[in-house]
């Protein structure tokens, strides 16, 4: 089932962050199906966060999709080579997002493979936020687009998550936003459990 716009639409990005892990993520691209297990998100909350893109409600070209309604994508470029992607949370005129870390592939493995240039199936292959959308085919074009159809859409799973599978550590590459940089606003899924 994917998952509603009420999902997205509530307030404490943290606490969607958090429950993001153990969905499915997927992208029908090129006619390709390729998708798997969300193990590791990390909040930015808006106005207040140091970290984030739209801190002290910045607006730029880049930044307005997060000003949107909560369940869209918001997909930048990383150090000029790299898409990221981002789940937009709240309410119209909050910037809050999640961005999507990684995920444990699980539909479409060897287009997935394909598309990062490997030899095979490691560890590395949906890691790291420019590896994952790499793999999935998401792009800056998927910029704005809704969680709840295709080509991306993010899907309710039989996976039970509760809070002693994941670990919270702080956020990665933002050092530069002093005490919010050690905001424990990072969370791994730190194994796959059963299905319910």
């Amino acid at each position: 089932m994917v998952l509603p716009a009420e999902f997205y639409e509530r307030d404490d990005v943290v606490l969607i962050a958090r429950e993001l892990l153990g969905k499915t993520l997927f992208s029908r691209i090129g006619g390709s199906l390729t998708g798997g297990i969300i193990t590791e998100t990390e909040a930015y909350r808006g106005p207040d966060d140091r970290a984030c893109h739209a801190y002290n409600n910045r607006r730029t070209p880049r930044t307005e999709v997060m000003f949107e309604t909560g369940g869209a994508a918001y997909v930048y470029l990383c150090y000029g080579m790299h898409n990221l992607l981002n789940v937009v949370t709240s309410r119209q005129g909050t910037p809050h997002a999640v961005l999507i870390r990684a995920i444990h592939p699980t539909h479409g493995l060897e287009t997935m493979v394909a598309r990062r240039k490997k030899k095979k199936i490691d560890a590395t292959l949906t890691s790291g936020p420019g590896a994952l959308c790499q793999a999935l085919g998401v792009s800056r074009e998927h910029n704005r687009h809704p969680f709840d159809r295709e080509p991306l859409w993010i899907e309710e799973s039989e996976i039970k998550v509760d809070s002693a599978m994941i670990r919270a550590t702080p956020r990665i590459g933002v050092d530069y936003a002093g005490a919010d940089a050690k905001l424990p606003w990072r969370f791994i899924l730190e194994f796959l459990p059963e299905s319910r």
